[in-house]
């Protein structure tokens, strides 16, 4: 009299949780947002009154966006976030998440590569003073 034999998860097999993480690699980092953002600010530019050419494709003609908030994009997107109509623009500058967005974009300047590698001793040497040759 043998017991049950044990359950096999088909499911874990047959679901491919690569498809699902796709959408956080595409996006666009903080950090490079950031320097997209100062560079428009050192430029004396508004962020928001960037002229847009008409796009069909986008939604309400890509004219309405949002700089701050990226979208999961193709890559070669320029991963602004669009809008339908002002209305909704409006309605998304008020929620809770673009406010965050904002708060982190104008603060300090988000975490960087160069950080972390110079956090584990991965930067340039330091080796002081250059000598004279003789």
């Amino acid at each position: 009299m043998g017991g049950k034999c044990p359950h096999r998860k088909v499911k874990k097999r047959r679901l491919s949780h690569k498809t699902a993480r796709r959408g956080k690699f595409l996006l666009k980092a903080d950090d490079a947002v950031y320097e997209e953002l100062v560079k428009l600010a050192d430029q004396g530019k508004d962020a928001e009154a960037k002229e847009l050419p008409v796009d069909e494709d986008l939604p309400g003609m890509g004219q309405f966006y949002c700089l701050h908030c990226e979208y999961d994009l193709p890559p070669s997107a320029d991963l602004l976030r669009y809008f339908a109509s002002e209305n909704v623009k409006d309605e998304h500058y008020r929620s809770k998440r673009h406010k965050k967005r904002v708060k982190v974009m104008s603060g300090p300047a988000p975490h960087t590569q160069l950080d972390a590698e110079l956090a584990a001793g991965m930067g340039m040497p330091d080796n002081g003073l250059k000598l004279m040759s003789m």
